[in-house]
C-alpha cells in the first residue's frame, strides 16, 4: 500500500491557525460508515448522536511546556530543545535545532544558568539526541513552567495567547509533547451534559510523543515505524469499558491516542485491563478493532499515521471522500481545527 494513496488536497489558509474564541463552538462533521454518509452539524449536536450507556474514552495526559530557547555555552549560538520522553537520572530524549551544530559534549544553557543540557548519544529520529539536565532545583517540571513553552505543531506560525487553550478541560497527567486534539472542543459544561443523559467518561492515559512530530517517509505504509509512547489505563476505567463491550455498549473513542491505547491494551491482553507500558502501533486498513465502537478525531494532515488510523476504521474512500467535502465546505483542519465523529 502506498504513502501516496492518503494524500489529498489542502488550501494553506484552512490550517486554524488558533483556536475559536469557545471550545464547544466548532463544527462537527458526522460519518456514518454503514450508510455511507457525510453529514454537516456543530460540535454540540455530538450529544445528538450519544446515548444512554456509551463510553467516553478520553485522553487526560497534559502538554508539558517542553519547548526550551536557550544558547551554547562555548559560543553563545541559539539553540531549541524540545524534550520528550524521561528516561530517568536526569536523561531526556529531546529534539534538537539546529542538530548539525550539536554534537556529543555541547553544554546550552537556559534561564541564565538555572538548567544546562549536556548532549550525549544520538537517537533514531532526525534531530534526536540524548541529553542530561543539570539543575538546582528540586523538580524540573516546576523549572519547565518558568522557563518552556507550550511546544506547538511546526504547521502554526502564531503564537498562543493563552496557553491553556493548548490542553483539554480535563488534562491530569503531565507528560505530553503534543495535546490529544480532538479533546479540546469539550466543555465542562458540555461533558457534563453528557452524564446527565447516562454516559460514562472513562479517562486513560497516552502521553503524545516523538511519533505526532515524524512524518511519513516511506514509500510503503508498511515500512514505516512507530515511535512508542507510554500509556496508563486505570482499574476504574478499565472495568469501566471491559463492562461495556461485555454488554454490547459503545465505546466512544475521544482521539486517535485513545484508540491506539485501547487496541494496543486489547492486542496483548485480549480485553481491557488495568495496565501500563509502551506502545508503537501502527494502525492502517486492514487492522481490526477490538474495542472502538466510534471515533471522535479532528482533521489530520495528507499522508499522516493519524489519516491511516481514520481510513483504517472507516474506508480510505469513504475518509477522503468526507476530507474532500471538508475542503469544500471550508472546515478548519488540524490540532485548532474542526472535528469529525465516525460512527
Amino acid at each position: 500500500m502506498d504513502v501516496t494513496m492518503f494524500d489529498f488536497h489542502l488550501p494553506e489558509e484552512l490550517i486554524a491557525q488558533e483556536p475559536i474564541r469557545e471550545r464547544s463552538n466548532s463544527r462537527l462533521m458526522v460519518v456514518d460508515r454503514e450508510e455511507g454518509t457525510v453529514t454537516n452539524r456543530k460540535f454540540p449536536d455530538l450529544l445528538n448522536y450519544l446515548i444512554p450507556g456509551d463510553v467516553l474514552v478520553v485522553n487526560d495526559t497534559r502538554v508539558r511546556p517542553a519547548r526550551l530557547v536557550g544558547m551554547k555555552k562555548d559560543t553563545g549560538a541559539k539553540v531549541e530543545l524540545l524534550l520528550l520522553n524521561p528516561l530517568g537520572n536526569n536523561r531526556w530524549e529531546a529534539l534538537v535545532k539546529p542538530a548539525k551544530r550539536v554534537r556529543e559534549g555541547t553544554e546550552i544553557c537556559f534561564g541564565d544558568g538555572v538548567l544546562t543540557a549536556v548532549a550525549e548519544q544520538k537517537t533514531e529520529a532526525a534531530g534526536g539526541r540524548i541529553f542530561h539536565l543539570q539543575y538546582d532545583a528540586p523538580d524540573i517540571e516546576q523549572l519547565l513552567k518558568s522557563l518552556g513553552e507550550m511546544p506547538l505543531p511546526p504547521y502554526i506560525r502564531k503564537q498562543l495567547d493563552e496557553p491553556e487553550r493548548y490542553q483539554t478541560v480535563y488534562s491530569k497527567n503531565v507528560g505530553s509533547a503534543a495535546a490529544p486534539t480532538a479533546g479540546l472542543h469539550f466543555t465542562p459544561e458540555l461533558l457534563e451534559q453528557m452524564k446527565e443523559m447516562g454516559v460514562q467518561i472513562a479517562p486513560i492515559t497516552l502521553h503524545v510523543g516523538l511519533g505526532t512530530f515524524r512524518p511519513v517517509t516511506a514509500e510503503k505504509v508498511a515500512e514505516h515505524q512507530m515511535h512508542a509512547e507510554y500509556y496508563e489505563v486505570s482499574d476504574r476505567s478499565a472495568k469501566i469499558i471491559q463492562k461495556a463491550k461485555a454488554e454490547g455498549r459503545r465505546v466512544v473513542a475521544v482521539g486517535t491516542t485513545s484508540v491506539r491505547t485501547l487496541e494496543s491494551v486489547a492486542q496483548e491482553h485480549g480485553e481491557i485491563v488495568a495496565t501500563s507500558g509502551w506502545t508503537d502501533i501502527f494502525i492502517y486498513p486492514g487492522f481490526r478493532f477490538q474495542v472502538v465502537d466510534a471515533l471522535l478525531t479532528n482533521f489530520h494532515l495528507p499522508r499522516s499515521t493519524l489519516l491511516m488510523l481514520v481510513s483504517a476504521f472507516a474506508s480510505r474512500e469513504l475518509i477522503l471522500s468526507a476530507y474532500h467535502e471538508a475542503v469544500r465546505e471550508k472546515y478548519r483542519f488540524f490540532s485548532f481545527g474542526d472535528a469529525m465523529l465516525i460512527l
